[in-house]
């Protein structure tokens, strides 16, 4: 048991080479091929404690900033938590393959249902560090505007359990067509993505994403609010003056990140008063990263779109607060664990609303941007939804402060690149503190920033409003993946032969 122990370690711990700040992209399918073969013919209950290895081994270092102002408690909780999910698909797998044959079929079905699984529970889920968030430079991650995020993990997991059907054959000593024919499958499924067409053509409009950085990192980023705003409302102005100077035309639209004014817009005056100013001074519609006391008793997450001459326009409200972040659930019951949960002093309220706002440009087109707020970005069904909506542009607007100088910025960027993709959609990728970017519909991410500078990303993107087949298809590969799931696991009741009588 002790290879399978350190087996299962080492996959966890590979899987983390994946993901940024390493970007490893082929470390996720060897490090499944490698669970897989580790829980191949295992009883059900080691599978289990294997995944559960597995799974700290991954997700303990890859969310480490979660904890980084916050204490290690939550940090391990939430590793916990999520490294409960492997442990359910090493049981799961473990007893799909009793029999001691690796099943490639099966454990990507396992590994997809799974997911789909913690994406959604508890409160909501933590779709974070999915395998297909790791993909945006390889070939796997072209797949997504086929079918998605589980679409891409699903072939992922395939290709690494297939080149675990190769050593387990091999090791069996098989003849080379049987131990080749798997490997032959796994290369074909690796480059698969690269017939997979992603058009980056359409007419454009000029994006400015405005990066104002804030006074401190950490949990009191914005003790300072006043400092962050002039932050936004400086480098604005700077920017748009430079424009002038240069000769450039005005672009068609500002964007501000999450939490660039603190301080309510719509109630306090003077907040109002240099939001407007600015608006004025550009010429150009702007959308702002707005924090509001309402309704009675919460707050609200919002996005904010001022037009020159006419103020706020339109408003949308964060549908995801993100639980023991922004509000804390059964408050009374996790005080008895950590009196941090008091550190969110007043819950935010869920919007109802997806977010789109229509924006016209100097040239007759229509912005249509598609809103989403920080970790929203993570959710398949909330991303879809801006797109079904009509969204010809998304924008993910996030304040990373809180996280310090870790890997949880990248981490963030890098699913913007794989949503880029899926959706056939530019995204305007603005954070407070960074990291920033314009992303095209490939998923190249244009002018990558620092964090914790004050900076500027400026472009022309394309407006598109083609549907990828990942948009059509909408939640049903994830059914199709636990539908299937269900057939291999209900047991099959064995045939009674009929007597016969003469």
């Amino acid at each position: 048991m002790l290879p399978r122990v350190l087996g299962a370690l080492a996959s966890g711990g590979l899987l983390c080479l994946a993901f940024p700040t390493f970007d490893i992209w082929v470390a996720a399918p060897v490090a499944l091929g490698l669970l897989a073969f580790v829980l191949t013919g295992v009883r059900t209950r080691a599978g289990f404690g294997l995944g559960l290895l597995s799974g700290l081994a991954f997700f303990v270092p890859t969310l480490h900033w979660s904890g980084i102002y916050v204490g290690n408690l939550p940090w391990f909780a939430l590793s916990t938590l999520e490294a409960l999910f492997v442990a359910l698909a090493g049981a799961l797998y473990a007893w799909l393959s009793r029999r001691g044959t690796v099943r490639p079929l099966a454990f990507a079905l396992v590994w997809v249902v799974t997911e789909s699984l913690r994406s959604r529970t508890p409160y909501g889920g933590f779709p974070w560090v999915k395998i297909a968030f790791s993909q945006a430079d390889s070939a796997f991650g072209r797949l997504a505007s086929v079918g998605g995020a589980p679409f891409v993990g699903f072939v992922v997991a395939l290709t690494g359990s297939l080149l675990a059907l190769v050593v387990a054959r091999a090791i069996g000593r098989m003849p080379l067509g049987r131990v080749a024919l798997p490997g032959l499958l796994a290369l074909g499924l690796g480059g698969a993505g690269l017939l997979v067409p992603l058009p980056t053509d359409g007419p454009t409009a000029q994006f400015v994403g405005i990066q104002g950085n804030v006074p401190r990192a950490g949990l009191d980023f914005n003790a300072e609010r006043r400092a962050v705003l002039d932050n936004h409302v400086n480098t604005t102005l700077a920017t748009a003056a430079a424009r002038r100077a240069s000769g450039r035309p005005a672009p068609d639209l500002y964007v501000w990140p999450e939490n660039a004014s603190d301080i309510d817009p719509l109630r306090n005056e003077d907040a109002n008063q240099l939001i407007r100013a600015t608006v004025s001074q550009t010429g150009v519609p702007l959308i702002v990263g707005g924090l509001l006391e309402e309704p009675e008793g919460y707050l609200s997450n919002t996005s904010l779109l001022f037009e020159p001459g006419e103020g706020d326009t339109d408003r949308y409200v964060k549908r995801h607060p993100v639980p023991f972040g922004e509000y804390i659930p059964n408050r009374e019951f996790w005080r008895l664990f950590s009196d941090k949960v008091d550190l969110v002093r007043r819950d935010f309220y869920p919007g109802s609303e997806v977010g789109l706002f229509t924006v016209p440009t100097t040239s007759g087109l229509e912005i249509r941007a598609g809103l989403t707020i920080c970790f929203e970005v993570a959710y398949d069904d909330l991303m879809r939804d801006v797109v079904d909506a009509g969204a010809n542009v998304l924008v993910v607007q996030t304040n990373n402060a809180t996280f310090g100088y870790t890997a949880e910025s990248p981490q963030q960027l890098a699913i913007s690149r794989l949503r880029a993709i899926e959706f056939g959609r530019s995204v305007v990728h603005v954070s407070t503190v960074g990291q920033s970017a314009l992303i095209t519909p490939d998923g190249t991410a244009h002018q990558v920033t620092s964090l914790f500078t004050q900076a500027v990303v400026e472009g022309a993107l394309p407006l598109r409003d083609s549907r990828t087949l990942a948009v059509r298809l909408g939640g049903i590969p994830e059914l199709v993946a636990a539908l299937a799931l269900l057939v291999l696991l209900v047991p099959r009741t064995p045939r009674i032969p009929r007597r016969r009588t003469e």
